[in-house]
């Protein structure tokens, strides 16, 4: 963690953003490809337990910090309860839909969060979505489809679990957008415990697999890299305007076709990169015009 907060004393500006954004992304796609590596000798709950203790230490120093008060006092409860199912949820389902599909794949749904939250914000936020993000999203949604290929094959478990997983993940973000002002360190917490208890439980339900020393770190490498490049995200935005960091988040499916091919020996199909490009490209029309429309004066 010293290492990672020596990295946050950067100069701001738009280099330094932009250097972070992308060091966050490439440790989230690393972390990633070790989940798949994984996955295929040891359960699902075993890692989601593994990697929660190693959080929880490494977050230690913070949870002190903060005192009891911080977390007895947390706003709003029952939200706070549903955002931590939704983030356990879309970690445990990323890591099946891995079991199956190929590491870009599962990433290309996920990426697809952030048009399902524009596509719910309405309902659930209370927000205004003019014409040119509804026709954003239906344009993402086709991207999704497409992404998918349906076909009387195609609804495997493992699509099944990315496009469940990639929801949770967009329910989990409205739910964090609901709960700002709430300090990181309570929330990333709770996110932790939650997952140590579902872990804990699977754990329980299916057996523990007996880890070599190396899988184990692996494992613990899980917990330190999710912190790792969540900080490193956090502090691009610090550093830079969204407007230019954002975009780059989009990078993970580069990583995640270049690390899939290299340890694992996939390569995607056509249907699948263009879905991907139609995510990315309405992603990008999204944000990029949700700034703008914080920009005009009101």
């Amino acid at each position: 963690m010293s290492a990672f907060l020596r990295l946050s004393a950067l100069p701001t500006g738009t280099t330094g953003g932009v250097a972070m954004m992308l060091l966050g992304v490439l440790l989230f796609a690393v972390n990633d490809t070790l989940g798949k590596w994984l996955v295929g000798a040891y359960a699902v709950g075993q890692l989601m337990l593994v990697r929660s203790i190693a959080g929880l230490c490494a977050m230690a120093p913070f949870i002190r910090r903060a005192g009891p008060h911080a977390f007895l006092q947390a706003p709003r409860p029952g939200l706070q309860l549903l955002r931590v199912v939704f983030s356990t949820l879309e970690g445990s389902l990323f890591y099946w839909a891995l079991t199956e599909l190929p590491l870009a794949e599962v990433m290309t749904y996920y990426m697809a969060g952030p048009i399902y939250v524009t596509a719910l914000s309405p309902f659930l936020l209370g927000e205004r979505v003019g014409w040119r993000r509804w026709t954003a999203v239906a344009v993402g949604f086709g991207g999704v489809v497409l992404a998918l290929h349906p076909s009387p094959g195609s609804l495997s478990f493992g699509a099944v679990c990315a496009l469940v997983g990639s929801f949770s993940y967009a329910l989990f973000l409205i739910a964090t957008r609901r709960l700002a002002g709430t300090p990181g360190t309570v929330l990333m917490t709770a996110q932790l415990l939650a997952a140590l208890l579902f872990g804990g439980a699977l754990v329980l339900a299916q057996g523990w697999t007996p880890t070599g020393g190396l899988d184990l770190v692996l494992m613990l490498f899980l917990g330190i890299g999710s912190l790792g490049g969540n900080l490193c995200v956090n502090h691009s935005l610090r550093m830079a305007p969204a407007s230019v960091v954002v975009p780059y988040q989009y990078t993970l499916i580069l990583w995640g076709m270049l690390f899939g091919y290299l340890f694992f020996g996939e390569v995607i199909g056509p249907l699948t990169m263009a879905g991907a490009a139609i995510i990315i490209g309405a992603g990008l029309f999204i944000f990029l015009r949700e700034q703008r429309l914080r920009r005009q004066p009101r």
